[in-house]
């Protein structure tokens, strides 16, 4: 029987959701694998998980019928769908309306997060933000244009420059402060992790950040590139393109052979860039924001 036939015989069946078990990750892997580009970030936290449950960083929630694991819904910081239809979703919200709103966002493939989102609504109340056209791209291959050679790892002895280009970046693109609320002390050591594990990649002269970037995730298949800041005393001087060259580069030699990201539409400055490097869009997001 085929995936598809399977599908199709499973649907007249009734689902139930819980938690992925442990022993159920190799099959929910394989469930998010069937698109390991949209689906990375979920991906990376099953393959941390693989290795200790305590590092998945949220829950999972399965869709099952039978014992078949037919959608899943990553429950943390952020809310991801997997491979969820009509069935599925309404489901999960029935769960997320019981359990009540904790994460700061839904993300993911425009479709599934929507019609999530529509199941939500009426119980969660207004978001704060709802981005529904968001173009996810890649790019496979190095950029066939000139690198800036200043782009390098950020020192962990540099969090102290870093951490203020993450503010200000984090508050330009989410429109809060990331630090606010006292939100400083977590969200610096979240910075000195990324910095910790070489995934900060930035330009630094005289004690300034002009540029910086990081890596997310990274799984086996991409690196998911995000935190795209350049610092505003530079702005228009041409320096976004043969910085993010130049990271494109590094990431893909020391991370991932392929590199993804998802860019709000109404960022043309951005989404231009990214065409030029080489981007190409491949699916489209959606975020919403509380």
């Amino acid at each position: 029987m085929t995936i598809v036939e399977r599908e199709r015989t499973l649907a007249f069946r009734p689902g139930v959701v819980r938690n992925v078990t442990q022993r159920e990750l190799p099959q929910a892997l394989a469930l998010a694998s069937r698109n390991p580009s949209v689906n990375g970030f979920v991906i990376s936290r099953i393959e941390a998980a693989l290795i200790d449950h305590w590092r998945l960083g949220g829950a999972l929630w399965g869709f099952f019928i039978g014992d078949h694991l037919h959608s899943m819904l990553f429950v943390g910081a952020n809310i991801v769908p997997v491979n969820t239809d009509a069935s599925a979703r309404n489901a999960f919200a029935s769960e997320l309306i019981r359990a009540g709103r904790r994460s700061s966002s839904i993300l993911g493939e425009s479709l599934q997060v929507r019609d999530l989102w529509q199941g939500l609504e009426t119980f969660w109340g207004q978001a704060r933000a709802v981005r529904e056209n968001q173009p996810f791209m890649h790019i496979d291959s190095d950029p066939m244009c000139a690198l800036d050679t200043r782009v390098r790892r950020v020192l962990p002895s540099e969090l102290d420059l870093l951490f203020p280009a993450c503010v200000d970046m984090f508050t330009e693109e989410v429109g809060v402060s990331p630090i606010a609320n006292g939100g400083e002390h977590q969200y610096k050591r979240r910075i000195a992790e990324v910095i910790d594990s070489g995934m900060a990649l930035a330009v630094i002269e005289g004690g300034r950040v002009l540029f910086k970037t990081e890596v997310g995730f990274a799984t086996n298949h991409i690196a998911q590139l995000q935190g795209v800041w350049v610092n505003p005393s530079v702005r228009g001087q041409g320096l976004a393109g043969p910085a993010l060259a130049a990271a494109i580069v590094e990431i893909r030699s020391s991370f991932a052979k392929i590199v993804t990201l998802y860019v709000n539409d109404f960022n043309i400055p951005a989404r231009k860039t990214y065409e030029r490097l080489g981007f190409k869009q491949m699916a489209t997001f959606a975020t919403v924001l509380f």
